[in-house]
């Protein structure tokens, strides 16, 4: 049946920081380096409707700290100095541990987030062969629990590597805060063999079955592309009962699809921030660079007609929010080659990091939800003009084209409703 699920699904398509010296690190610094994109996250014309990218961005040019220096301390970030965040400092912010009066400083708090259950599967392009060592180090490292991982090729057989690195260094992040925010949950990578429409449409069948057979759960998809007239015809692969589907909105102003999808949760960015000088958490607000708006091709879904009066006729994103920036990124583990540099610690964002995280935090909520359309309407109903305690309502900064957009009180298309507070409303 599934084989001819993919059979069917191919008819149809086809019509950032910079080397940095490890003594030079244990002092934060108040010139950051510039943000990196890599070649997997940057589309060219002829991909659209063609090719995903991914949705994730580099602190700097390549690792922070390469594989095979030894970090000098254990239970939080490789080495200390710096206020990039961790598994626990996302905790403490979002409330998903018992408070703890360090105001959220990486460099201290060590609460990781507990619980989970079920099943949160991965979908990404190419083969990551260091995925199970990765994660198992990265979990060490931060004092997070062991994983119930297995790594699935989505046509059987291994696919090739990216030869950028870029898709490996997505996937590295995916399992880990997918992994950090539900330790519990059973962890599925799904790789396609390429980043085409075919190859990861048809993971993502392969995803959305292994959840349900797990007895539900979630998707997370940290990879996108511009919208296209298209699309609607394949809204179909984000509808599995008993799964929930979550997608990026991508890295730049503007609606990208599959995130535009009525059928998928869509994960906008923030950015956490902090006093340069303590590392003391001051507030979250909305990421510039962050993906949303109305979509050029989707219509409003009904669990949106409490914000029609934003929305008109289109299915509008972000839906929920949580850290992106690049300049107050994550920690990630990602020991394959780098643009032909050996790989280690990395500090990245991008909304490549609010799909994963968001999802890990419905998951160990504990509701699971039959559908994305069920979970969707959670979230909006119980999050009129901003008073969910479920979710922060982010009132800081701008975003969207010309920084023309603005988070305001209540649903703004810079961070939706919010970000997640506790496990309320989920």
């Amino acid at each position: 049946m599934r084989i001819r699920l993919f059979l069917s699904l191919l008819v149809t398509v086809a019509s950032l920081l910079c080397c940095a010296h490890p003594a030079a690190a244990q002092q934060p610094t108040k010139r950051q380096p510039r943000v990196t994109v890599p070649k997997s996250s940057q589309e060219l014309p002829a991909d659209i409707g063609q090719r995903f990218h991914t949705h994730i961005l580099i602190l700097g040019s390549g690792a922070a700290r390469p594989a095979g220096q030894a970090s000098p301390q254990t239970g939080g970030p490789p080495f200390p100095g710096y206020f990039y965040e961790t598994p626990a400092s996302l905790a403490c912010i979002y409330n998903l541990v018992r408070a703890q009066d360090f105001a959220c400083n990486p460099n201290i708090v060590t609460s990781n987030p507990y619980g989970g259950g079920k099943s949160i599967a991965i979908v990404d392009a190419y083969d990551d062969p260091n995925a199970v060592s990765d994660l198992a180090n990265f979990n060490a490292q931060f004092g997070v629990a062991p994983a119930n991982f297995h790594v699935v090729y989505a046509y059987g057989t291994a696919p090739p590597l990216d030869p950028t690195g870029g898709w490996e260094l997505e996937e590295s992040l995916d399992i880990e805060y997918a992994h950090a925010m539900a330790p519990n949950a059973k962890l599925f990578l799904v790789e396609a063999a390429s980043n085409s429409y075919n190859d990861l449409l048809n993971a993502e069948l392969v995803a959305a079955g292994l959840v349900a057979e797990a007895g539900g759960g979630e998707v997370s998809n940290s990879w996108g592309g511009s919208e296209f007239s298209q699309e609607t015809t394949l809204d179909f692969v984000f509808v599995q009962k008993g799964v929930v589907f979550f997608a990026s909105t991508g890295d730049s102003p503007g609606t990208e699809w599959p995130s535009t999808s009525p059928n998928v949760v869509a994960a906008g960015g923030t950015s956490t921030n902090r006093d340069p000088n303590s590392g003391r958490f001051l507030y979250e607000g909305s990421w510039t660079d962050g993906g949303g708006g109305p979509s050029e091709f989707e219509p409003r879904p009904s669990y949106q007609n409490s914000i029609a009066y934003l929305a008109g006729p289109a299915r509008v994103v972000p839906d929920i929010a949580s850290d992106a920036n690049p300049i107050t990124g994550v920690w990630i583990l990602d020991t394959n080659l780098y643009e032909g540099q050996p790989g280690g610690w990395f500090i990245v964002g991008g909304t490549s990091v609010a799909s994963p995280t968001t999802a890990g935090i419905v998951n160990a909520a504990g509701r699971f939800h039959k559908s994305s359309a069920e979970e969707l309407f959670t979230i909006y109903s119980n999050s009129f003009a901003g008073f969910s305690p479920g979710f922060n309502d982010i009132r800081a900064d701008n975003c969207g084209p010309y920084g023309g957009y603005l988070a305001v009180n209540g649903y703004d298309f810079c961070t939706g409703v919010g970000s997640p507070q506790g496990y309320s409303d989920k």
